[in-house]
């Protein structure tokens, strides 16, 4: 799994450091604090050494790099990425099961990464990102953009993911956490969301009703992703899994029960990223982690700085949770007054 992670001038990291990660960690902030930077930051490091090697891919690892950079930030050239204003070079520096990887560009580089250095393992796992918005209903969309006009519009994120999703779900018995979430998630959605062959669209199953796949809820269709994924053994327990604002278009109990599976699967191996700015995301892991006495590093934007800590510790000081408080008091002022 992801150790560590440095980063310097990196679009609105200019100086970001996060060691000692867990199987779950969690990134609080407000709108622009660059949660979501930081997410696609490791995403593209991690997917370079998963296609690095894999099949027939002859690329090196710069050129796996450069692309996925290219098309998760979409920029004229991969150079603009650097922080503006910046007169160091852009530097990233992961550790993974203990070794690292790294590398290093200016602002004016377009294709040639001018440092790399790899001495992570190959690695057969498929790690995966789950953007804020579900993918089922733009999925033609984002392929069709992609792989057929091949223009800006959707990241790699949503194309590496709509790739995913479109994998046939195999038969046989799978590992019992990820077999215990898969019947979590169809409680949640109250059905099966499954790919309908002889009309090319995505459909919700609820007994014997059919329901097209736009006439049905967000939070359903983002949680069912999550469960095809597991249906069809695209991620594994070495995946390293990314979720961009996890409480988007979910009620509260959803939101817990998704925490729950989340638990279930770090259990198994995997290795989960969140960004969030909902109370009840926190609150719940910060049971989680108390009830079962394990570390769930979280680092937080506050104040114009990134500060770390671990909810086995306690609830971190940040914005997210003071105004939870705020309203808690204001309440109990009401009330007496």
């Amino acid at each position: 799994m992801i150790n560590s992670i440095f980063t310097k001038n990196f679009g609105p990291l200019e100086i970001f450091e996060w060691n000692k990660l867990g199987k779950i960690n969690l990134i609080l902030g407000p709108n622009s604090s660059g949660k979501s930077f930081l997410l696609k930051a490791l995403y593209t490091a991690i997917r370079t050494l998963e296609d690095y090697r894999r099949g027939d891919d002859q690329r090196s690892t710069a050129e796996i790099l450069q692309n996925k950079l290219y098309w998760t930030f979409q920029t004229d050239k991969i150079g603009d990425i650097v922080t503006k204003g910046a007169a160091l070079p852009l530097e990233y520096k992961m550790t993974v099961d203990g070794n690292e990887f790294r590398y290093a560009y200016g602002r004016d580089t377009t294709k040639q990464i001018s440092e790399i250095e790899n001495h992570v393992s190959n690695r057969d796992a498929n790690s995966v990102f789950l953007p804020a918005k579900e993918v089922l209903s733009i999925y033609h969309n984002i392929l069709k953009s992609r792989e057929v006009d091949k223009v800006f519009g959707f990241d790699d994120t949503y194309l590496d993911l709509a790739r995913a999703i479109r994998q046939s779900p195999k038969k046989g018995k799978n590992f019992d956490e990820f077999a215990q979430s898969r019947q979590k998630l169809e409680e949640v959605i109250g059905g099966k969301i499954e790919f309908d062959e002889p009309s090319g669209r995505w459909i919700f199953k609820k007994g014997n009703q059919k329901f097209t796949i736009g006439s049905t809820a967000e939070g359903i269709k983002k949680i069912a992703i999550l469960d095809t994924l597991l249906g069809n053994r695209y991620i594994d327990d070495n995946s390293v899994v990314f979720i961009d604002e996890p409480e988007s278009a979910l009620h509260p109990k959803a939101i817990e029960t998704l925490m729950d599976i989340v638990l279930l699967l770090s259990e198994r191996g995997i290795q989960f990223f969140m960004a969030s700015h909902s109370y009840f995301v926190v609150k719940k892991l910060f049971l989680i982690a108390q009830q079962n006495s394990i570390s769930i590093p979280v680092i937080s934007f506050d104040n114009n700085a990134w500060k770390s800590a671990d909810l086995k510790d306690g609830m971190p000081d940040n914005s997210i949770i003071q105004a939870s408080i705020d309203l808690y008091m204001e309440e109990v002022t009401t009330q007496i007054g």
